[in-house]
């Protein structure tokens, strides 16, 4: 059994097996599994109920409407409504859906002016009944039981205790963020795999607790809700199939117990062929630090990227399984645009003092124990999480942004949902998307995301217990009943230039900002009009004139030391190689990859850079 728990290399080992391969899906878990302890009404004894519940009743089976979801949640359940919505919202996020589609809902969804259209509006909505049975069942991934938080394992368990060498390695790292972690996802699914199982069979085959009764069948069409969990291959890897199809021909058929004349397994049969043949993702996170294609830069200083690692898997990854890994990124601007980062699952972990641009369509971002970072994003489909982090200012398009266990974190966002707080945060800020770069509206079409609905500032906090009740803060007030986060003030808004020359046709912040920024931002532009016009009328003479603009920058410069901000001037300043002018533009390397200049804070080169652009001629009117 332990040769099928792969440990240095998946890829290979999978490849040397000479037998079909099952793992788990990569999307599920890093994407629908939220990063907080379930409610104890989604344990197993009350899916149990739900399974049996939704097969006999009109309307649910073999798909689930959202009214009769809101039923089963808030009457059954006992869950709130909004909560309810959170994981219906959740899962439909994961269904893949052509862009167009997406953006027909948002307009939908824009066009509701009052609550009872906006419900009618989401009645329209479906899910698969028992594909959303086994993504309430995930929910339990991030579930801490007492012992967890103590001594980082399980309480003791026939049903739980897995017997794959990942065991020990997730108890030693109960840490770790498990939703990236694909040893977790297997470890997870070999423990439960016979819960998720009872979860798929009739009515008529369970006892009263709902628990299967000896000699049970699964049928086909139940077993293809557990596409949504696990797919395979038969080696060599290159078609990769959902579950239900490897399991209905030779050779796993046999092993199973398929038969065609009664299209169904025997449970038993069927959950020992699924353990056998399980195996870790071998496009999952452990596959990509292995064998990941690593990225080097054109541009290096010394040691400042000595012990960065960023390696991606996505010149060999299935569509969505396609990933990119920044790690230790200090004191670096990095930059991408790029058809190699679309669609694929960005993780930054441990990064500080960076400036990262990507400015592609993505699927995902996860941004990991970071600090001191700034991270302008294109367009993502799904969702930005950020965990443990401090001090980390996020720009982003996104279908969902979720915020964890982190302080003093900055997030300007345009997103359909609402932002989820989720336990732990203190000091964050939530302000307008407030940026562009001249692909966004093409790169947000492609990600099927609109400018409307917004709901960058109608935050859900989700506790321990549940959703937390609050009232809306105001942009000039930190929320009473929480503490852990404000709307940005208008007095503290200023525009983000991303500063890079590219080719396309969005030209101003898609949608435009809201009233109260742009009256914020029209004002300083006349504070700034007003400084030039006082510097036209005072008709100063050539040496005058060179003196006011020496004081002027060095006035700045003063302020960019202060406020901490001379590092990002000076990677982005243009650079005089040898025998050359001024380095005006990104450089690239082998892999496409751009980053406007290297480290080097030299006040020299900052001043050349202030000076030619008239930036410090503003400086008064803006700061």
């Amino acid at each position: 059994m332990e040769q099928r728990f792969p440990g240095s290399n998946p890829v290979a080992k999978t490849m040397e097996s000479g037998s079909v391969c099952i793992w788990p899906r990569m999307g599920p878990f890093l994407l629908g599994a939220l990063q907080v302890a379930p409610p104890s009404k989604l344990g197993l004894h009350y899916l149990r109920k739900m399974a049996l519940y939704v097969r006999t009743r009109d309307g649910c089976f073999p798909i689930l409407s959202w009214p009769m979801w809101r039923h089963i949640a808030c009457g059954k359940l006992q869950l709130t409504e909004d909560l309810a919505w959170l994981y219906f919202e959740t899962f439909d996020l994961l269904t893949s859906r052509p862009p167009e589609e997406r953006l027909g809902w948002a307009e939908a969804l824009s066009q509701c002016s009052d609550s009872k259209q906006l419900e009618h509006q989401r009645s329209k909505l479906f899910v698969d009944t028992l594909k959303f049975l086994l993504f309430l069942y995930i929910q339990q991934l991030n579930r801490v039981s007492l012992r967890t938080s103590l001594i980082g394992e399980e309480w003791p368990s026939p049903r739980t205790r897995s017997p794959s060498p990942c065991s020990e390695r997730e108890s030693k790292n109960s840490s770790r963020n498990k939703n990236w972690d694909d040893h977790a996802h297997l470890s997870f699914v070999y423990s439960h795999l016979g819960d998720l199982l009872e979860l798929l069979v009739e009515p008529g085959q369970l006892s009263s607790s709902g628990q299967a009764i000896r000699g049970s069948q699964v049928s086909l069409e139940a077993v293809q809700g557990l596409s949504l969990l696990l797919e395979g291959s038969a080696n060599p890897v290159k078609a990769i199939h959902p579950v239900h199809k490897l399991l209905t021909k030779a050779p796993l058929q046999a092993q199973a117990g398929y038969s065609k004349l009664s299209r169904s397994f025997p449970l038993q049969q069927l959950l020992t062929c699924l353990r056998q043949n399980l195996t870790v993702n071998p496009f999952g996170i452990t596959a990509c630090v292995h064998s990941g294609k690593k990225l080097t830069w054109a541009q290096q200083v010394e040691g400042s990227m000595k012990r960065a690692k960023i390696v991606r898997n996505t010149h060999m990854a299935p569509a969505g399984s396609g990933m990119l890994l920044m790690s230790q990124v200090f004191q670096q601007t990095l930059a991408k645009d790029s058809d190699k980062l679309t669609g694929a699952n960005i993780r930054i972990h441990r990064c500080s003092h960076a400036f990262i641009y990507l400015l592609s369509p993505l699927r995902s971002v996860s941004v990991d124990k970071c600090r001191n970072c700034t991270l302008v994003l294109g367009p993502v489909e799904t969702s930005v999480h950020i965990h443990c982090c401090e001090d980390v200012r996020v720009v982003c398009v996104a279908g969902r942004v979720s915020i964890g266990a982190s302080s003093r974190c900055t997030i300007h966002t345009l997103t359909p949902t609402r932002p989820l707080l989720l336990p732990g945060n203190t000091g964050i800020t939530l302000g307008p998307f407030h940026t562009h770069y001249p692909n966004l509206e093409d790169h947000m079409g492609s990600a099927g995301l609109a400018v409307v609905p917004n709901l960058w500032d109608q935050p859900l906090l989700l506790g321990v217990d549940g959703l937390v009740p609050h009232s809306f803060s105001s942009p000039s007030s930190t929320d009473s009943s929480t503490g852990c986060y404000r709307l940005l003030p208008p007095a503290e808004f200023s525009a983000l230039v991303v500063p890079f020359t590219m080719e396309g046709d969005t030209c101003e912040v898609p949608g435009g900002l809201p009233p109260v920024y742009q009256a914020a931002l029209a004002q300083k532009e006349k504070r700034i009009r007003n400084m030039q016009r006082i510097v036209s009328d005072s008709q100063l003479n050539e040496e005058q004139q060179s003196q006011f603009q020496e004081l002027v920058t060095q006035h700045f410069l003063d302020w960019l030391r202060d406020k901490g901000h001379i590092q990002e001037l000076s990677n982005l300043a243009p650079q005089t190689q040898p025998g050359q002018g001024p380095y005006n533009g990104p450089s690239a390397d082998s892999d496409g990859q751009a980053q406007p200049g290297a480290i080097d804070v030299n006040e020299a080169r900052i001043r050349h850079a202030v000076e030619q652009t008239q930036v410090s001629s503003s400086y008064y009117a803006i700061c």
